[in-house]
């Protein structure tokens, strides 16, 4: 009996272990199968120990008792039924938008975390790693937010399982391949952005299933093909934006289905083909961008129903036609309107006055023509009105007083003339003004002073005349750009104390002052140019204190004095030009500190002393251009330094000693290597055959020796290589480019094969031995011979004083003899030689004087410039003056010889050479004679020519290159141009002649 208890009691003890058990049975089955709150944290804790997060985020909340992961940072959990049906706590959302994780998204278990509804990983540009495709498990989730993250990879085929996502972001990460087909099959999808990846491929036609879709970004990618017409389906379509990819073809005209959309981006594709009209049926259209596409045909008339239209861009096109009346006038809702950059013709619409709330209308670059209308002071609203570089012409209509909120006005580049209107000075909220390459008049109007918000006032290139008004009484001007007219007067005083400029461009008019006085410390000027006026006075050391500066011109003034040694701490400065002025002493070596100068100006002054050795700190300089003042010493070695250099200006200074070797580093140097003028002396550096870009040198009217390196023959870009009038000797290199006979004559001893040099071919030694002791007693002979014939010339002069001789007899001297002269005779033959300048010996004529040929009486030919008697007699005796002055002091082989002058009450003339050919004009529009003058002559006498012009600014007359020489117009002094009309060295006729490319590369 009680053997018979002992099994019934064990298995009444099993029964009720398995009965206490089931439940923890049951619990770990549920957690097998991610259910339990523990499952799911020790998932998260896997994937937190794997990335790093930011200290400012409360990651650390993620705590290794994962019995409570609902009161984790970012976590949101929600409640389920358990297989007992009790309800358990699951995650369903995770938010952890910009908590500075790094590491990779593919160590995160999504099979895990069935329950997830939303996921928000967005803007951790850290996290990175391919999408695991495990996330299509995630069947119960909805929004899903990887933006801003750094993912890789392809777009996983398993999202097509997240049959309930209705929102889906990933946008701005590094993912690759094609837009997945399978996304079609999401129904429920109404948001997807995947802005700003590289996918690449076509849109698949199987976006058009998703009926619930309300926004689609596209943008942004490498996707091409064409934009299927099957998206006209998404009928609940309220956003489409597909700009920046390689879309190309028309756009489909099944979009004007598309009732509900609002906001239409096609821009920067290769679209192409006509506009559809009817996307003039989106009523409800907003926003239409289509620019930097290629469509073509007219702006559809169409558009005008796009009554709710708030933004137009259809700019930078291949539209032709004019703008529609009704696109004009019926976009009442429209604020920025933009055709800029097509081929749009006609008009400007008078009915774009309806359009009240316009604040941008950008219509430049076209072909429009006409008038600006009057209606566009109608346009209360209007900010910026950009309509440059059109064929518009006119004046502007004084209703523009009316624009009273305009900021911004472009009209450059078209045909507007007259006089700016007073009404302007209405414009009190404008807070730029740009109405520069225009062809305005007349002078600035003094009520703009009432423009108080003016920050941008741009009115340069046009013809204003008159005295600059005070613009800057608010202090709240920026840019002020007035160059390129007529200006004069004096810098108004109120722009002394104009702290807020950045930007103060005056250059090319007549403004004078005291630039000492009228200019102050500027804290934020980045651009200063006050080049080609009257300004006097020094320099102050106040610029040093504008520390902003990158650039500073105040080239052809009247400025004298020293630099400022100040000038050396703007460690920005990059442009320094001061060229023709009258600075004096010598250059301060604080300059080696501006170690960002690229360009350093300082040619024609009066600078003295030598070079500082500093100079070869300036790492970044590229242009260096000392030439036309008083250096002397000697080129330091230090400039070798200067690596970056590719221009090198020091011509007509006093410049000795040798020149180091070192500049054979500067490897950057091609455009120019100037030396001519100086007293250099010793050897050429062979060195200088390492700078093999280098295309101009110039070493010509110095004192160097010795032989040309024969390496300098191995330079291959050498177009010029001029080394006239020096002491140089032994054979001319073979092999130099194009070399002509005038790069080498005048020195010592020469020879080579070009025609005009001695061969270098000399007889042997022994020959020469006999040839010395026949010449011995020859020269002897002849010495002595030439002693007695000049014993009896004297004899005879003597004997022949007592003899009275006739004075008209002058058949045999030289009138022009300065042993012989005698002035009464010299002027009496020169006006038989003219007749009384006859207009039958007249050659030539120009704009201040006539030349006459004259044949004298002994044989003697000479050109005489008789100048023009003016009603000025003090302005004609100057220019006489400075015309004698010129011939005189120049050393120019190409200009022609003064023999004499005269000034008497009747006539004021020069005696010149007289140039069988005529003048260099003629000789070169006649195309053999062109041909027989030597391309190497010529650009040499340019170049010669260009050296005179830069001396003769010395004078007191007006500067003589008036627009910049890089743009090949160029207007030489009118007196000079006379001259160099009357005596044949008169420059070419045509500007776009490639005769001036010596003319500018020597500037």
């Amino acid at each position: 009996m009680a053997n018979s208890m002992v099994p019934t009691l064990l298995h009444r003890l099993v029964l009720a272990l398995l009965l206490l058990l089931l439940p923890l049975l049951n619990s770990g089955q549920a957690e097998g199968r991610g259910t339990s709150p523990r499952s799911q944290a020790g998932a998260l804790l896997h994937w937190k120990s794997s990335i790093k997060y930011s200290s400012k985020h409360q990651l650390g909340t993620w705590g290794d008792d994962g019995m409570y992961p609902c009161n984790w940072t970012g976590i949101t959990c929600g409640d389920t039924l358990s297989r007992r049906g009790t309800m358990v706590k699951v995650i369903t959302g995770i938010s952890l938008d910009g908590a500075g994780i790094a590491g990779r998204l593919d160590k995160l278990g999504f099979q895990s975390l069935p329950y997830l509804v939303n996921l928000d990983l967005s803007n951790n540009y850290h996290l990175s790693g391919a999408i695991p495709p495990g996330i299509g498990s995630l069947s119960m989730l909805s929004t899903l937010n990887f933006s801003g993250d750094q993912l890789t990879g392809h777009i996983p085929a398993s999202f097509c399982n997240l049959g309930q996502l209705t929102g889906m972001d990933l946008s701005s990460n590094n993912l690759t391949g094609q837009i997945p087909p399978a996304l079609g099959n999401l129904s429920r999808l109404a948001f997807l952005y995947l802005r700003g990846n590289r996918l690449s491929g076509n849109i698949p036609w199987h976006l058009g299933q998703l009926q619930n879709m309300r926004e689609m970004d596209l943008s942004l990618n490498d996707i091409s093909g064409h934009v299927p017409s099957a998206l006209a389906n998404l009928t609940n379509l309220d956003y489409l934006d597909l700009s920046e990819n390689r879309l190309s073809g028309p756009i489909p005209k099944e979009l004007g289905h598309i009732q509900t959309l609002q906001v239409l981006h096609l821009e920067k594709n290769n679209l192409s083909g006509t506009i559809p009209p009817s996307l003039g049926n989106l009523t409800v259209l907003t926003y239409l961008t289509a620019y930097r596409n290629q469509y073509t045909g007219p702006i559809p008339a169409e558009f005008g129903m796009l009554s709710s239209l708030i933004g137009l861009d259809l700019s930078d096109n291949h539209l032709t036609g004019p703008v529609p009346s009704s696109v004009a006038g019926n976009l009442t809702s429209v604020t920025y309107f933009s055709l800029f950059g097509n081929h749009i013709t006609g008009s400007i619409p008078y009915e774009f006055g309806n359009l009240v709330n316009l604040e941008t209308l950008a219509l430049s670059d076209n072909l429009i023509v006409g008038s600006v209308p009057s209606s566009i002071g109608n346009m209360s609203s209007l900010k910026q009105l950009i309509i440059h570089n059109n064929s518009i012409s006119g004046e502007l209509p004084t209703e523009f007083g009316n624009l009273v909120n305009l900021e911004y006005l472009m009209s450059y580049e078209n045909q507007l003339s007259g006089s700016i209107p007073p009404s302007y000075g209405k414009l009190v909220k404008m807070t730029q003004m740009r109405l520069f390459n225009n062809q305005l008049s007349g002078p600035v109007p003094p009520a703009l002073s009432n423009l108080t918000n003016l920050v941008v006032i741009a009115l340069d290139d046009n013809q204003l005349i008159g005295h600059l008004p005070d613009l800057c009484q608010s202090k709240k001007l920026q840019v002020l750009q007035v160059h390129n007219n007529n200006l004069d007067g004096p810098v108004p005083k109120g722009l002394r104390d104009c702290s807020s400029l950045t930007s103060l461009m005056i250059a090319n008019n007549h403004i004078e002052g005291d630039i000492t006085e009228a200019f102050g410390v500027y804290p934020h000027l980045d651009t200063i140019n006050l080049s080609s006026n009257r300004f006097v006075g020094k320099l102050s050391p106040n610029w040093g204190s504008c520390q902003n500066l990158t650039s500073i011109n105040f080239a052809h003034n009247m400025i004298e004095g020293s630099i400022p040694s100040e000038v050396g701490v703007l460690k920005n400065l990059g442009k320094l030009k001061l060229s023709f002025n009258r600075l004096t002493s010598e250059i301060p070596p604080e300059i080696g500190k501006l170690s960002n100068l690229y360009w350093m100006d300082l040619r024609n002054n009066e600078l003295s002393g030598q070079i500082p050795k500093q100079i070869g700190q300036l790492s970044n300089l590229e242009i260096l251009d000392f030439s036309s003042n008083l250096l002397s010493g000697k080129v330091p070695e230090e400039m070798g330094n200067c690596l970056k250099l590719q221009s090198l200006h020091m011509n007509n200074n006093s410049l000795s000693g040798s020149l180091p070797g070192s500049l054979g580093h500067l490897a950057s140097l091609q455009r120019m290597l100037d030396l001519s003028m100086n007293s250099l002396s010793g050897p050429i550096p062979s060195e200088l055959s390492n700078l093999e870009m280098l295309m101009y040198v110039n070493f010509s009217h110095n004192q160097f020796s010795g032989a040309i390196p024969a390496s300098i023959a191995s330079m291959q870009s050498l177009s010029i290589f001029d080394v006239a009038y020096n002491l140089l000797e032994g054979t001319v290199p073979n092999g130099i480019q194009n070399a002509s006979t005038e790069w080498f004559l005048h020195n010592k001893g020469l020879c080579g094969d070009l025609v005009g040099l001695s061969p270098c071919d000399l007889p042997p030694a022994d020959h020469r031995r006999k040839h010395q002791k026949i010449i011995l007693p020859v020269s002897l002979t002849m010495f002595v011979a030439t002693i007695s014939i000049t014993a009896g010339v004297i004899a005879f002069m003597i004997c022949r004083k007592k003899v009275p001789q006739n004075t008209d007899d002058v058949s045999k001297r030289d009138v022009f003899s300065v042993w012989s002269f005698d002035g009464r005779i010299a002027f009496e033959d020169i006006i038989n030689a003219t007749d009384n300048f006859d207009k039958k010996h007249c050659i030539g004529e120009g704009s201040y004087g006539s030349v006459y040929k004259a044949e004298l009486q002994d044989e003697q030919v000479v050109a005489v410039k008789k100048l023009h008697a003016g009603d000025e007699e003090a302005h004609d005796e100057e220019r006489f003056r400075h015309e004698i002055q010129m011939l005189t002091t120049i050393r120019q082989r190409s200009i022609v010889k003064l023999y004499g002058y005269c000034s008497h009450p009747r006539f004021r003339f020069l005696v010149c050479q007289f140039m069988e050919r005529g003048n260099l004009a003629s000789t070169l529009r006649n195309e053999q004679l062109a041909i027989q003058f030597h391309w190497q002559r010529r650009t040499a006498l340019i170049r010669d020519l260009a050296q005179a012009i830069a001396y003769l600014h010395h004078d007191v007359h007006p500067p003589i290159i008036h627009r910049d020489i890089t743009s090949r117009n160029i207007l030489l002094d009118t007196d000079f141009k006379a001259f160099v009309s009357d005596f044949g060295i008169a420059r070419m006729l045509k500007p776009d002649s490639s005769n001036w490319s010596a003319l500018a590369g020597t500037y």
